[in-house]
Order: C-alpha cells, then structure tokens, then sequence
C-alpha cells in the first residue's frame, strides 16, 4: 500500500546500473531512505523529482527497511539552487548538517520547515552565508547543545563588554575574562547576531546586511564551536571553504 509524503531530497547513491538510494526529510516521518528504481534512465518519470534538493510530494510504499518510490509530485524545484555553484555549495552543507545531526523516521515539523525556509530563501536570492548562520545557531538545540547567549556563561552579568570561551560554553563578561586566556573576542554586533540568529523566526526575515568583518567574527565563534561539541565532520564544509575562497577571487 502506498502511503503519500511532503519531502526534500536531501541525499542521493547511485545503486547498479539504473537505480538510485534516496534520503528524504519528510514533514510526516523525518528521515526516510527510498529506492527509486530506474531512476538514473533519461527518460525515467522518476529522474526529476530525485534531483537533490527536490521538494515535494511524494508517493513511497514503505518498508521496515528501504521503501519503493512510486512517484513524485513537484511543490518547488528549487532549481536555481543547482544552477549557482555558490548556492549549491552553502545548501550542500545546510543538508548535510541536517542529514548528520538526525536519526532515521523521527518526525519534527518544526526542522522540517526551518530546512524548507532555509533552501527556499537560498533558492530566491537572499544572503546564503547569513542563512548559514542562522541554520547552524538554530541546529544546536537540535544537536542538544545550548551555548549561554543571554548573560555572561560564569557570573551571570547581562551588561558589559563580553567575549566567546568555548570553555565556559558561551558569553563571559569582561569581570570573568581571567577565566579562559583563550577565549575570543568579538563586536557588539557580532554578540547581538550570535544570540538573534539562536532565538530568530525565521519566516519573519527581511534583508539582514552584515559587514564581512562580522561575517568573519560570527565564522570564527560558530565554527569553533561546531569542532569543539558537535562531534560532526562534514565533507561539503570543506567544498563550502573552497567556494568562500574563490568568492573573494571574484
């Protein structure tokens, strides 16, 4: 019996000469591995809708195991992804993150539409490297790390001027400095977009303008954090350096 899903392509492996594995994260069962067979044939009905980043419905007879796409029905293609290869690379690592950071056929509506938001707003145009930002602040809860935002991680100080110690796990305030010689420091500006991006709704984004100086400030703190708790080693992270070095080029 065929059972109908609203997803997003998020992984595909080619398997023997036609077929291929597809992960899609669904709104109604999470994370879900499907075969599509024949679906690596020009002419498969089914070669559309498996492109990566593909979001849809899509018509699944489930297993135990790996299910059998039958169909897929397109929402949004978001093509335009896949026509920028600066697009692709930040939407590649927002997929991969989220493939990393969850279990198999775990329902939560919420991810779901924070990763829908997020690729649709890379697919229109809007700042990737921002988007970026905000997905990773938001996956942390997700990945059962809560950073201390909102006052100073060791004496509790709301006011002040503040820098990031990955040893006390959040903000320390200027009085606790002394507490980690290693910690970093970072703009006012920096410290207002680390604690907005972790509590941000993000369908109420507007146009958010970044000075690259605090693009990198916010790279520093968020990365070192990631490699400090996270455990996560993603391969598109080193693609995604790659196209930031090449965007400065241009």
């Amino acid at each position: 019996m065929f059972q109908k899903c609203e997803g997003i392509v998020i992984r595909r492996t080619n398997y023997g000469e036609n077929n291929k594995i597809i992960t899609l994260y669904t709104r109604e069962w999470g994370k879900t591995g499907v075969m599509a067979r024949g679906a690596s044939k020009p002419n498969s009905r089914l070669s559309a809708v498996t492109q990566l980043f593909y979001y849809g419905y899509f018509l699944v007879q489930p297993s135990s195991g790996l299910g059998t796409l039958q169909q897929g029905e397109t929402i949004n293609s978001l093509r335009s992804i896949r026509e920028d290869i600066f697009a692709t690379a930040y939407a590649s690592y927002i997929i991969e993150l989220l493939d990393k950071s969850v279990e198999d056929k775990k329902s939560n509506p919420f991810l779901f539409e924070l990763v829908l938001q997020t690729l649709i707003y890379i697919d229109e145009g809007y700042d990737a490297e921002i988007l970026k930002f905000i997905f990773e602040m938001k996956m942390l809860s997700v990945l059962g790390l809560t950073p201390t935002l909102d006052h100073c991680a060791n004496c509790g100080n709301t006011e002040g001027e503040f820098s990031f110690s990955l040893r006390e796990g959040g903000f320390l305030c200027h009085r606790c400095f002394e507490k980690d010689p290693y910690r970093i420091k970072i703009s006012p500006s920096s410290l207002k977009l680390l604690r907005l991006f972790y509590h941000f709704d993000l369908s109420r984004l507007g146009n958010i303008s970044v000075k690259l100086e605090t693009k990198k400030e916010l790279q520093l703190v968020i990365d070192s954090y990631y490699d400090e708790f996270s455990g996560l080693q993603l391969k598109s992270k080193k693609f995604l350096k790659q196209m930031d070095n090449l965007k400065g080029l241009i």
